[in-house]
């Protein structure tokens, strides 16, 4: 304390240590299976990391790279929406490099939230989401996804009631962490809608979507009207497990990447020169690889889900995404998914997280619990055979 104040920021003061800082060091001090953090336990394809090491040797970017990122890059996420959703974007103008998804939604967000503004967020939510709405001084509304048939639904009409004159933007996550929802086309028609009806911005999430097991990816940028207002933020570290790479970026209209930039410049200013020379070279990979990557983990999906549900949980099998979200009550007894979490790698060596932490209205989230299935095929196996013996205790 000086001054009488606290150190902290007071808009960050409800922001402590993450809750995947927690379970993975308590992953570590137990050795259990850290099911808990979404990165993969294996390296992307071999032929990007060559790259990156190329770009290195090569003397390419090894010095300060552009600030928007390098043009090999930019171009290729360009050509990358024209390919895969025929998005069509300028990469002198319309594309922003950024360090990792989370700069790009912290950059994003201080450029366009005031203090006074409120930003829907559908919840749960990712953690990076409020503590970046609070230090822009927004004020968060989240609008609450429901169980609803194995899936979590989107209540249009709960949307639209949130929004106020004080709304500046929406921010959606498809597809969706925690959660594995992948928003349907009439629903991102609704929210394309009311954008444009109230004039609201939206960012968008995109980072996995390359990872759809069931339904399609529809970037929101592709609805009428939308693509002057919306920010469209994805990233390589999920699509090609390189997740301690933090290459990102932003798509959208000169005007809204011109505001992102003028945070961005100021907080990383560039990163990662020589992996953004690999990233281009990865964004150009065949169909065949992403279709490989959906394949995979798919099955390592159904693998995770399968031995979830045979241990006694209630399971929502995820759409897309690395994640399955469960019930923990269906288990007997349980309905608090943080202590469950934080006695599971006692009882059984397998480290979740509880999905509580990433809602406002905690009482919602209580029973819920995140698993992975981004890992390998015989940590999952192992993980599942643990997770068995919940239905035997007692």
């Amino acid at each position: 304390m000086t001054q009488g104040r606290p150190l902290l920021n007071r808009r960050l003061a409800a922001f402590g240590t993450t809750i995947f800082a927690e379970m993975s060091a308590l992953a570590v001090r137990t050795g259990a299976i850290n099911l808990g953090q979404g990165f993969p336990d294996t390296d992307g394809p071999e032929e990007i990391r060559e790259a990156a090491v190329r770009a290195l040797r090569a003397g390419h970017g090894n010095q300060y790279p552009p600030g928007p990122g390098v043009p090999e890059l930019r171009t290729a996420i360009a050509e990358h929406q024209l390919r895969h959703y025929g998005l069509t974007y300028d990469p002198g103008s319309e594309v922003l490099v950024t360090a990792g998804a989370t700069e790009a939604l912290a950059a994003t967000l201080l450029a366009l939230v005031e203090p006074g503004d409120e930003v829907i967020a559908l919840e749960p939510y990712y953690d990076s989401y409020a503590a970046c709405v609070a230090m822009a001084g927004g004020t968060r509304v989240p609008v609450t996804l429901r169980p609803d048939g194995g899936a979590f639904r989107l209540d249009l009409d709960e949307l639209r009631a949130a929004v106020t004159p004080r709304t500046r933007l929406i921010l959606l996550n498809t597809p969706h962490n925690p959660t594995g929802t992948v928003l349907s086309r009439e629903e991102l028609a609704a929210v394309a809608a009311l954008a444009c009806e109230r004039d609201l911005l939206v960012v968008t999430d995109e980072v996995y979507e390359h990872l759809v097991f069931e339904g399609e990816h529809i970037p929101l940028a592709s609805f009428p009207g939308m693509r002057e207002r919306t920010v469209t933020v994805s990233s390589a570290g999920k699509t090609f497990s390189f997740t301690g790479w933090k290459i990102g970026w932003i798509t959208a209209g000169p005007e809204l990447v011109t505001a992102v930039k003028s945070v961005k410049q100021f907080l990383t200013f560039v990163s990662g020169g020589p992996l953004q020379y690999a990233v281009a070279e990865a964004l150009r990979l065949p169909d065949d690889f992403f279709d490989g990557l959906r394949a995979d983990l798919r099955a390592r999906r159904d693998l995770l889900v399968d031995g979830l549900a045979e241990a006694g949980f209630g399971v929502h099998r995820p759409a897309g995404t690395y994640f399955v979200t469960t019930d923990v009550r269906p288990l007997g007894g349980e309905r608090d998914g943080v202590a469950f979490c934080r006695a599971l790698p006692e009882r059984c060596g397998v480290v979740a997280v509880p999905n509580a932490v990433f809602y406002d209205h905690r009482e919602q989230g209580a029973p819920f619990v995140r698993f992975t299935f981004c890992k390998r095929v015989d940590v999952l196996e192992e993980a599942v055979a643990r997770l068995k013996g919940l239905s035997t205790e007692g």
